[in-house]
């Protein structure tokens, strides 16, 4: 029976939804460029670093490094400008419930989110010192689907990977995951197929249920 000790969230999708802010922001500079960017297109920036998500959305365009930082810079400016928004409202249903449940059984709760504004998030969200550890986009050189974002997060816990379950919303997340040889769950259509146990939503997940699980195979 494996020893589970630490739950690893996902930000964006798990914790809150920012996809949306994520899409306008990143439609907004595509439209001022001339580039087409779709509602689709923006679902496989999914979990996805900020230079591979101005990849993805370049599609193969090529850009120097110079043009790419500044573009970058003016798109995390309007997604800034959008998180003001954001409220301890704005908290996916069924997240406060498994954070105040992880904590009575003696886990320990972190962050792993290739988001270099996730402080800023948690901090908004009422939740900036909820956590034993956040890993974010500065944290590592090699964001998702690299594993190098858990495994900081995991040393930071002073966890083993086997030790940890990561929960995620994006199939690059998953795979970064088990790369790393942590546990996983994960939440919506598109990581139905990947990982160890799937939920459609954080609302749905019964952690007693999850640690028993994974702790038996």
């Amino acid at each position: 029976m494996k020893t589970i000790r630490a739950l690893i969230f996902d930000l964006d999708g798990v914790i809150t939804d920012t996809a949306e802010y994520h899409y306008l922001a990143w439609k907004r500079l595509a439209d001022e460029e001339g580039i087409p960017f779709t509602r689709e297109d923006n679902e496989a920036l999914r979990g996805v670093s900020r230079r591979g998500s101005l990849d993805r959305m370049l599609k193969g365009r090529p850009i120097d490094e110079e043009t790419a930082q500044a573009w970058m810079t003016r798109k995390n400016h309007y997604y800034v400008g959008y998180l003001d928004k954001i409220t301890p409202a704005d908290l996916l249903p069924g997240v406060q419930q498994l954070l105040d449940e992880a904590k009575r059984l003696g886990l320990l709760v972190s962050i792993g989110s290739a988001s270099k504004n996730a402080k800023l998030v948690l901090n908004k969200l009422g939740l900036g010192a909820a956590f034993d550890a956040i890993g974010d986009g500065y944290s590592v050189v090699n964001t998702k689907p690299a594993p190098d974002l858990f495994i900081w997060v995991a040393g930071r816990l002073d966890v083993y990977p086997p030790q940890a379950i990561v929960i995620e919303d994006a199939e690059a997340g998953i795979d970064a995951a088990r790369q790393g040889g942590f546990l996983t769950v994960g939440i919506g259509a598109s990581t139905a197929n990947c990982a160890d146990i799937h939920y459609d939503d954080v609302a749905s997940i019964v952690l007693v249920d999850v640690l028993n699980r994974l702790a038996a195979d």
